[in-house]
């Protein structure tokens, strides 16, 4: 049985690996497949599962909002809820209505997600970035009246610089108001910025952690090994900046892990962040029951101190450009 973690001081308490809902719904996504992940994802001990209003817009043909309509339908479909704990967004960059995080946006993109994710409240509710054209205080009350109408339990900050973060915090606390208990930052062996200043807050204001991008846009999972492999992502530039960077140099450390240990590269990955100071669980998208085996490998999979040490080194010489989710 997977053990929970706390999850900050939001109340809630979640499998170390959240599953990634931004291929549903599209991208090949369709019902059947995406429902038999999910079923398998819940299946095998997994409690979280994080979208976002925009979801999946960046992809060929997407608009927004077939994420959470397809997770919708699988939750009528399974005809359960209490078991699973949604995470989605609002405040994207690329919403084409409701940019930012204005009071009057807030409520109504609530809404929005609510009637296609078919749910009556969610679990955690994130300001998927940063917005400096509004107030804190203004941001921090629109969430407060959510969730004093039970429409959502928690929320959480995605993409806040340390500074911005620490104050928001500060203005919930002076205003009595509900605070961000969770942040959702960019964070993997090669992305490492979140070791500064960011963790150092989440620890002493204690703050739930839940990493995106752990695959580092499914680099570590040994899929782009040379400039020629670059054909098989739609993110060829930011999968560029790791072959010319230290990629291969953290692969060349897994691959050694991997044959000592038989476990994928994907699964060791995920299983350093489970590991590291300050991170609640890491963020992982499936696009079949298979991948997603790979990935709940990490729930079972410890690392040694050892192979920690070896993989910090290896990750931990400069840094690459950054692609924001």
């Amino acid at each position: 049985m997977t053990r929970l973690r706390p999850l900050g001081a939001s109340g809630l308490s979640i499998a170390p690996l959240v599953l990634g809902g931004n291929v549903f719904g599209s991208n090949g996504m369709d019902r059947a497949r995406s429902f038999a992940v999910l079923d398998a994802f819940v299946a095998g001990g997994g409690t979280m599962i994080d979208t976002a209003d925009i979801y999946a817009n960046y992809l060929p043909g997407g608009k927004g909002g077939e994420s959470e309509t397809m997770i919708g339908d699988w939750l009528a479909h399974r005809g359960r809820r209490d078991d699973v704990q949604i995470a989605t967004k609002v405040g994207g960059p690329m919403a084409p209505e409701r940019k930012g995080l204005g009071a009057r946006h807030i409520p109504s993109a609530l809404e929005d997600s609510l009637r296609r994710l078919r749910c009556d409240y969610i679990d955690l509710y994130f300001a998927h970035f940063d917005d400096a054209d509004v107030p804190q205080d203004e941001v921090a009350l629109a969430f407060d009246r959510l969730v004093r109408a039970g429409k959502v339990r928690s929320v959480g900050a995605s993409n806040f610089a340390p500074a911005r973060l620490a104050s928001a915090l500060d203005i919930a606390a002076r205003e009595g108001v509900t605070p961000y208990t969770v942040l959702q930052p960019l964070y993997n062996l090669l992305e490492r910025d979140f070791e500064t200043a960011l963790r150092g807050l989440c620890l002493e204001r204690d703050l739930g952690v839940i990493a995106y991008f752990g695959l580092a846009r499914g680099y570590l999972t040994g899929k782009y090994r040379s400039i020629d492999d670059l054909s098989k992502s739609r993110r060829g530039s930011g999968v560029r900046a790791y072959i010319e960077g230290k990629g291969p140099r953290v692969l060349a450390v897994m691959d050694a892990i991997a044959a000592d240990r038989g476990a994928g590269l994907a699964a060791i990955a995920l299983a350093w962040l489970m590991a590291k100071p300050g991170v609640t669980a890491p963020i992982a998208s499936a696009t079949s029951v298979e991948q997603l085996a790979e990935l709940m490998h990490a729930l079972t999979l410890e690392l040694t101190p050892e192979e920690i040490r070896r993989l910090d080194a290896a990750g931990s010489q400069s840094s690459v450009p950054k692609t924001l989710s």
